[in-house]
């Protein structure tokens, strides 16, 4: 069982996110049928113009929109720049020198404001454009309701602490994703989008030098290619821009890029508490990596639509619809 401190941790923070199902209840599919009708129409074309451009960023815009709502719920807070304080979630250190791709949620928000003018929040948008994102390039649609606003203020603490990185063990990434209402298999879903992107070698150096559950030869050709400087190499080294369960495939041949995707099929179980977490994440690694695209894409996209419903009730209440996603109005 979760010890007590544990359990106190995820009430906490739910106390304060809310759960999804509630939070999703503020929010409406239909909001903008009459005052921004083209808005999905702008997002898709201008997420399909972007991908055409570099598929990369389908998986950028998918990492940033994990990088704002998993910290204070989707309130766009990751947009902001830094302040004469230095608050700015950019520069916490999950996010620093690694988002990307926050040119293409300003052309989508110039051109929206054009037509729809202080109507779509900023957080509004970004959780659409990595639904059409996802979609262009191969993965499934799921809902997307509306009705966010923008916070006045960023959250770098936050995200310095809720945010996994490459190297966290099974424990802390359940302990994270349970904190936001997710469960382990839930949290075995969403790190499918790692199924398309690309790393640089720092992070995940430490795997292909230390990790014992590796695959040798594919240890060596990474080490081999980071031995040239801080290279870019795919994720999902299979398919690499095809939104499918290759990952998972990787995962069971001991391929995983980072250490923190490695450890939710064969991590280190130093407790009975893990034992019971990796039987779970263990399970469902196996299950997609054979059941084809099919289960994988259904609770994939169940999960982008939980995530896309933890709204900041705080930034609800006293925010803002901005007009410039970079700064308050």
């Amino acid at each position: 069982m979760a010890s007590f401190s544990t359990k106190f941790f995820a009430f906490f923070m739910l106390s304060i996110l809310g759960c999804a199902s509630v939070q999703g209840q503020l929010l409406s599919e239909t909001l903008y049928e009459k005052t921004c009708p083209t808005l999905v129409k702008i997002v898709h074309d201008q997420m399909e113009k972007a991908i055409k451009k570099e598929n990369r960023i389908a998986a950028s815009i998918l990492r940033m929109v994990f990088h704002d709502c998993f910290v204070d719920g989707c309130n766009a807070g990751l947009l902001l720049d830094s302040d004469p304080s230095d608050n700015s979630e950019k520069t916490a250190s999950p996010n620093a020198n690694s988002l990307r791709g926050f040119e293409v949620i300003d052309a989508i928000k110039a051109e929206v404001e054009a037509k729809c003018q202080r109507t779509v929040s900023c957080a509004d948008i970004l959780v659409l454009a990595a639904r059409e994102g996802v979609n262009l390039v191969g993965g499934p649609m799921w809902k997307v309701a509306f009705g966010r606003k923008d916070t006045l203020t960023a959250d770098p603490e936050g995200a310095d602490s809720f945010l996994p990185g490459p190297g966290s063990s099974l424990t802390q990434l359940v302990g994270l994703f349970q904190s936001r209402d997710f469960s382990p298999e839930e949290m075995v879903a969403l790190s499918g989008a790692h199924t398309i992107g690309q790393a640089h070698c720092r992070f995940f150096s430490n795997r292909i030098q230390n990790d014992q559950n590796i695959d040798p030869s594919f240890a060596n050709d990474l080490s081999q290619n980071c031995s040239k400087g801080d290279l870019l190499e795919s994720i999902d080294y299979q398919s690499p821009e095809s939104f499918d369960n290759k990952y998972y495939v990787n995962l069971v041949n001991q391929k995983g890029l980072f250490h923190s995707d490695q450890e939710i099929y064969n991590g280190a179980t130093l407790t009975p508490a893990d034992a019971e977490f990796l039987s779970q994440t263990r399970k469902k690694v196996e299950q997609y990596s054979k059941d084809g695209d099919t289960t994988f894409a259904a609770e994939f996209a169940s999960a982008m639509e939980k995530l896309g419903n933890m709204i900041d009730l705080k930034s609800i209440e006293t925010g803002e619809i901005r007009s410039n996603c970079h700064m308050v109005n």
